[in-house]
């Protein structure tokens, strides 16, 4: 079984929308992904610096863009048995899977990043990876401190997410043998703190149509297939408040028997986890459009390990 996995927040870097430019259709698809989102996403992906393409209300819609027109472009994509998308990338999923129309599929996401935006100016909130040690130590370590454990990343890496001096306490004195590196996002996605946001993607989320999916999709909240289109999207709204539960996805990942891994644009972070958590499984991340043939040549591989 080989599957295809969309990235998350934090993925993007300056410029990485460049090489796709070259690929036909990326222009008119980003154009309508631009109107649909309600950002330059051309601009976004190719002139705007780290600063401004962090911004959630840019990065979102930026990264969901991305990942779809890498997807369009994917040879062989009739290959692919099952989808799964960490944070954000649950709306690339849902749009590869038939769940959602790219359209609908940009309209929330963009809303989503507006609205997690708002929420996360309201409060000094931020988000820190705890990279190495025990797991039941390191969220017996949040808990004291208020803190909420936002993604279970699998692969030793755990992110922690709350106020701004209690990430500060869990720098200066963090749990045995980890390592706690501040991440450069607005606020703590995936907790409380995110509530506001996810009324105002429900509300939203409640106009569009979803259809069930045409292939296997796996959930953030649990990491559990989901059959359902309407059942998913919820899963989505409610996402924006829940922790990532991407370990699970990873576990199921192994429990299908996955037997190949595609990672689309901005890629490189769920591989390198895949490395880690799911030993000589073979993955390919597509950063640019130079990686789609190793992808296919993946994807069309005669027989499943």
């Amino acid at each position: 079984m080989r599957i295809a996995v969309f990235p998350g927040q934090g993925s993007q870097s300056p410029g990485f929308l460049s090489p796709w430019l070259s690929v036909d259709g990326t222009a008119e698809r980003l154009a309508a992904y631009s109107e649909w989102s309600g950002v330059d996403l051309v601009a976004a992906g190719t002139e705007w610096d780290a600063d401004r393409i962090r911004d959630t209300q840019v990065a979102q819609p930026l990264i969901v863009a991305a990942s779809l027109l890498s997807w369009n472009a994917l040879p062989d994509r009739d290959a692919v048995a099952g989808v799964a998308g960490h944070s954000v990338g649950e709306f690339a999923a849902a749009a590869a899977s038939g769940i959602l129309s790219e359209e609908d599929a940009l309209r929330l996401v963009g809303i989503r990043g507006r609205a997690m935006a708002e929420a996360a100016a309201a409060e000094q909130t931020g988000m820190s990876a705890v990279i190495g040690g025990d797991e039941a130590s390191v969220v017996s370590r949040l808990e004291e401190l208020g803190l909420t454990p936002a993604n279970y990343n699998g692969g030793g890496q755990l992110v922690a997410a709350g106020a701004l001096d209690a990430l500060a306490a869990l720098t200066a004195e963090p749990p045995a043998a980890t390592r706690v590196i501040p991440l450069q996002v607005a606020g703590a996605f995936h907790t409380r703190y995110m509530a506001p946001a996810v009324e105002t993607l429900r509300s939203a989320a409640a106009q569009v149509a979803a259809s069930d999916p045409r292939i296997t999709i796996w959930s953030n909240r649990d990491g559990a297939a989901v059959g359902s289109g309407p059942a998913f999207v919820e899963l989505l709204v409610d996402q924006v408040a829940s922790p990532v539960r991407w370990d699970l996805c990873m576990a199921s990942f192994a429990a299908e028997g996955v037997s190949g891994i595609v990672e689309l644009s901005p890629a490189g972070t769920l591989t390198g986890l895949a490395k880690r958590a799911l030993r000589g499984t073979p993955a390919v991340a597509v950063k640019t459009p130079d990686d789609l043939q190793a992808a296919a040549a993946l994807l069309s591989a005669s027989a499943d390990a």
